[in-house]
């Protein structure tokens, strides 16, 4: 799957390109008229009894509906507050003076043919400088002139003109931006009240709902295109926040940052991507939805910056296979694999191997709830955090921090497929050890020292130079330590063993079957 940003470039490095199935043929049609012919014949023919059990559906025709006006009326109150985002960015010299094509190395062609396109820059009036230019949507959300956008169609923009639905041009600045959610926030000067519209609440739209995009789908302004609301709570994999609105409303580039309205003409979503191999719609468009939106924009509004809760651990995805190997009939909750030094967790006594189930008053049902639940939880909040530990619930009190700018809600990456072998070469840590892997003189653990070709460390991905930090609940720091804890694991009859691996400073759990045979 492929998904890809909306907003339309030209000129522009591959770097910064957009991020964008075949439509069904006419089959459908064809069964239906098929279907209505057929009915249409049986219905007509005398003799043939027709029968209408209990507990059949009513073959009685419901009183034809008067035909929908269409959304004329909606669009033409919503379309004013709809505008077009265009962008400049310097194009830097690394990016101006690259070649279209690779030379040969030490090819003397290529040195010749960067002066010549350098020489006809300087004789092409008004391209001294180079820039690349983008295009997208917005909407404004305040008489005075505030106006949201997705951060990808301004980012790294040198200048940003705001395009109103009378063709009124307008400089934008920047209030702020939340990478994040990809939202931007800009602002407008008007000698007069703009049009503007609110935000909807996303948490009632229910899946097949009409739903209106508005945008300037490759630069054309003001383009209208209506669908329903085909599924809530997408995950694109675009950051630790996806919870999408899925809809068949055509959008495309160009549409990046454009509102997605509701028949009350509320926006309950920012059109942001769409799935698609060729560029153009094919019905799978996605938005963010008001609820977080709304939230966001609020916040860059006060202060130019969104202040997320944070909690200083690394977690990741608890599989089948790791719940498993947790003794767990089912994967629920999100998996501490790594506890930050000096973070909230860390001061509230969280470990690595909890298993996380509740965070305040929302329930961890997966790996990315928590993220969600911890960030929407304000700095400096003492919350209850239910967990797992050793098989046994707890419940902690943790003091909620601030996230660091610099800081990301650690996601370890989704755990690997599991196999069905064993079998490593172990070996303890010495100060030579330490010496050569850069280990300080405190660290702790089991270094793999080979794999064996065909095992089930192999198929589980562990390496060589892995360190085993922990197997089962039990810190382990020699190789008679992770045997005894492999071996009372197979006596309590368990198909797997958890082992906590560290690799570059990274920790994650794997859970690896025993050998059978």
């Amino acid at each position: 799957m492929k998904t890809n940003c909306l907003e339309n470039r030209s000129r522009v490095p591959s770097s910064m390109a957009c991020r964008r199935v075949a439509p069904r043929g006419k089959i459908a049609l064809g069964i239906a008229t098929s279907i209505t012919f057929g009915l249409m014949l049986f219905t007509a023919m005398p003799g043939i009894a027709q029968t209408n059990p209990a507990n059949a559906v009513s073959a009685t025709p419901s009183p034809v509906q008067s035909p929908r006006r269409g959304f004329a009326d909606l669009v033409e109150r919503v379309r004013p507050a709809v505008v077009n985002v265009s962008t400049r960015a310097r194009v830097t010299n690394a990016s101006a003076n690259a070649l279209p094509f690779q030379f040969p190395k030490d090819s003397p062609f290529a040195e010749r043919f960067r002066e010549f396109m350098e020489k006809n820059q300087q004789q092409s009036p008004g391209h001294n400088t180079p820039h690349a230019s983008g295009v997208g949507s917005g909407f404004i959300v305040d008489a005075s002139g505030f106006v949201v956008t997705n951060n990808h169609v301004i980012n790294g923009a040198d200048e940003i003109i705001v395009t109103l639905n009378d063709k009124t041009e307008l400089k934008a600045e920047v209030v702020g931006y939340d990478s994040k959610t990809d939202l931007a926030l800009l602002r407008v000067q008007s000698d007069k009240p703009l049009p503007f519209v609110e935000f909807g609440d996303s948490n009632h739209a229910r899946v097949g709902d009409w739903v209106v995009a508005v945008g300037s789908p490759f630069g054309l302004g003001g383009t209208v295109t209506a669908g329903i609301l085909s599924a809530r709570g997408r995950d694109i994999n675009s950051g630790p926040f996806d919870d999408y609105l899925q809809v068949d409303a055509p959008i495309n580039r160009g549409n990046s940052g454009g509102p997605l309205f509701d028949e009350a003409g509320q926006v309950i979503g920012v059109n942001t991507a769409i799935f698609s191999p060729t560029g153009g719609s094919v019905g799978i468009g996605f938005a963010i939805p008001s609820e977080i939106a709304a939230q966001v924009i609020s916040a860059l509004k006060a202060d130019g910056h969104v202040k997320r809760g944070w909690m200083g651990v690394n977690i990741q995805t608890l599989s089948p296979e790791l719940a498993q190997g947790f003794g767990l009939d089912e994967p629920k909750g999100a998996l501490v694999a790594g506890v930050l030094d000096g973070g909230p967790a860390a001061r509230a006594g969280v470990e690595v191997g909890d298993i996380i189930l509740r965070f305040d008053d929302h329930e961890i049902k997966t790996m990315r709830d928590l993220p969600r639940a911890v960030a929407a939880t304000k700095a400096g909040r003492d919350v209850d955090v239910a967990v797992l530990r050793a098989g046994k619930p707890i419940t902690i009190t943790l003091s909620v921090g601030d996230m660091p700018g610099n800081e990301k809600l650690a996601l370890a990456p989704s755990s690997t497929p599991m196999h069905q072998m064993f079998g490593v070469t172990l070996s303890a840590l010495d100060a030579d050890i330490r010496a050569q892997l850069g280990l300080s003189e405190g660290a702790s653990g089991v270094l793999i020292t080979e794999v064996v070709k065909g095992s089930p460390a192999e198929r589980e991905g562990l390496r060589a130079g892995d360190l085993i930090l922990r197997v089962g609940n039990d810190a382990v720091s020699t190789p008679e330590q992770v045997s005894g804890a492999m071996h009372e694991a197979k006596q309590s009859k368990r198909e797997r063993v958890l082992m906590l691996i560290s690799r570059d400073g990274n920790e994650r759990f794997v859970a690896v079957p025993f050998e059978r045979g």
